[in-house]
């Protein structure tokens, strides 16, 4: 094979990094998809076991400290 000029060998880099970096975006889209999958479905879960009175028991305020409430999770689609 001949021998590759300093630009075609540097052309080269860049498209082995580019495909290396268009391969791990894809991996991260799909552990997105599925860990917002799983968000929803524990939601759904969530909301089943509320409605059907389900509730955790008011954790105990330090003296002169009102109880916090649990931050509610909210799942926001991509685009």
């Amino acid at each position: 094979m001949a021998e590759l000029t300093d630009q075609q060998g540097h052309l080269q880099q860049v498209l082995e990094q580019q495909k290396t970096l268009v391969a791990e975006i894809n991996e991260l889209q799909n552990q997105v998809t599925t860990k917002r999958e799983m968000a929803l479905k524990l939601q759904g879960v969530r909301e089943y076991l509320e409605q059907t009175g389900v509730t955790l028991p008011e954790p105990e305020a330090a003296e002169g400290e009102a109880a916090a409430e649990p931050a509610a999770t909210e799942v926001v689609e991509g685009e």
